[in-house]
């Protein structure tokens, strides 16, 4: 059963920092706030298009168990991209490693395909039916230097309604941890690290700044995405249990105080193999940094509305961006050409 909740917000100084009442999500027990028709208390909502008595635009946020079995995986993107076109979401976020999970080295490559295969194939197909945004958090490329590397990247991509591919970020922080006992990861084993950090891209939600998993850990990278104009930072992630149940909230938090964006942040949840398990908790936090809506446990959706005038007011009446003194520890910016390693 899909299980999301919507949630009103949570800080007593977020309420009050507002001047105009705005729409108000309606909390739905777990079970069923997925499917209620009832949910955003508003007239029908038509694939892809915002409704005419909604305000400001919708996003979706799904959770997923990915396995690797990539037929299984597809279908339930699929099923909560439709169900998010439905409700009215213009832009609906997949977590990093939506197309599959392997359960060791050797599956993962052999499961990787190029960006002009059949799986981004399909996603551009599902863009076009639902007149929806994909961000696709996450993908297993096999990158054009897979002959000679024989490593993949991991690749988030974003599509618009016709199926363009808008953007595709390269993950650039590799996950190389060993947590005595309790997490053993090294992702630089068979990943090649990215090039670049990608411009944010236009959206009818607000300009996205793309990021992954790991990358939320370096602050840098958000720092640099705004700097370019970003109002959405979104880190479509796998966090473990040990390492979400404790940073993942927080680190998420942070980044939308720093930066004054919205953070978005789709996940994987539950048990992905008989080896590997997935904090979930997929969410999405304001730029007061107070989280607005979040997924509780296992696969669904949960939705929020982007409200910009309210990231612009923020910024303006804390306008931390001007206050930065660049001349003590120098400004973070987005390199258009990096320098060769």
């Amino acid at each position: 059963m899909l299980r999301a909740v919507i949630q009103t917000p949570l800080c007593p100084l977020h309420r009050a920092f507002r001047q105009a009442p705005r729409r108000q999500l309606r909390r739905i027990p777990s079970c069923t706030a997925s499917r209620s028709p009832a949910l955003l208390s508003c007239a029908p909502w038509q694939p892809g298009i915002m409704a005419a008595t909604a305000l400001k635009p919708l996003i979706a946020v799904c959770q997923l168990t990915s396995t690797p079995d990539k037929e299984q995986n597809f279908a339930s993107c699929s099923q909560l991209i439709q169900e998010a076109a439905q409700r009215g979401a213009c832009l609906v976020f997949l977590p990093e490693a939506f197309d599959f999970i392997g359960s060791n080295t050797q599956e993962t490559l052999s499961l990787a395909e190029s960006l002009e295969g059949a799986q981004i194939q399909r996603y551009a197909g599902l863009a076009r039916e639902c007149g929806v945004w994909l961000s696709l958090g996450g993908f297993h490329e096999r990158g054009e230097d897979w002959a000679s590397t024989r490593r993949i990247y991991n690749c988030h991509l974003l599509l618009d309604p016709t199926g363009q591919v808008m953007a595709t970020y390269r993950k650039t922080h590799l996950c190389d941890v060993e947590l005595e006992g309790r997490v053993s990861m090294k992702e630089s084993k068979f990943t090649n690290p990215g090039p670049e950090i990608v411009p944010p891209v236009s959206t009818p939600a607000g300009k996205v700044g793309l990021a992954i998993c790991y990358d939320l850990r370096f602050p840098e990278i958000s720092l640099a995405l705004t700097q370019e104009g970003a109002e959405i930072l979104t880190y479509p992630s796998a966090f473990t249990v040990t390492t979400g149940s404790a940073h993942w909230e927080v680190l998420l938090r942070a980044r939308a105080i720093e930066t004054q964006c919205y953070v978005v942040a789709a996940a994987q949840t539950g048990k992905n193999h008989e080896r590997r398990t997935s904090y979930g908790h997929a969410m999405v936090v304001d730029p007061w940094g107070c989280v607005i809506a979040q997924c509780q446990e296992g696969p669904g959706l949960c939705y929020a509305e982007i409200d910009l005038g309210y990231l612009r007011r923020i910024r303006r009446e804390m306008p931390v961006c001007t206050h930065r003194r660049a001349d003590l520890y120098g400004r973070v910016t987005v390199l258009k050409k990096p320098p060769p390693p």
